[in-house]
């Protein structure tokens, strides 16, 4: 997320298309049953489950549920940037490795414009990718009254 001057929230998206879709909601599936299911294994067949069940439902079934509830929103998110998005450039003014216990990349520092909005800087933590650079200029869609952008990597 970041501020324009305004104080809009400008809230990144990521491109989730159908096949990446279906296969969140397939994890998210997977990890909403698999407790309930080891606790009906448990009950229906006496099977040593019933403690593993019960965690994996206190565990699993929220997860899955935000799973669910992210994939979502991306999704309708990404619809709304393709019927309404502006065309915009990102252009890359920082980029800065960062290191989070087992998970490391690069945070991107972007500087959004286009026509109809005010420009907006913002930062975007990913994986590392050779073709990013200071100064490269990105293809962006924004839709302003959402605060939502979406930058294309190629």
């Amino acid at each position: 997320m970041a501020d324009d001057e305004d104080g809009l929230q400008w809230t990144r998206v990521s491109r989730v298309g159908p096949w990446d879709a279906a296969s969140l909601y397939g994890d998210a599936l997977v990890m909403c049953l698999c407790g309930p299911v080891m606790l009906g294994s448990a009950v229906l067949t006496g099977a040593d489950l019933m403690v593993m069940g019960i965690v994996f439902t206190v565990v699993f079934l929220p997860v899955g549920l935000a799973l669910w509830g992210h994939t979502a929103a991306e999704r309708e998110h990404n619809r709304r940037l393709d019927a309404v998005g502006i065309p915009a450039t990102a252009e890359i003014t920082d980029l800065t490795h960062w290191e989070d216990a087992d998970d490391a990349g690069v945070a991107v520092g972007l500087r959004v414009s286009g026509p109809g909005f005010p420009t907006f800087e913002a930062t975007w933590r990913r994986s590392p990718h050779d073709a990013l650079r200071v100064g490269l200029r990105l293809t962006a869609v924004v839709e302003p009254s959402g605060g939502l952008f979406r930058v294309e990597v190629r």
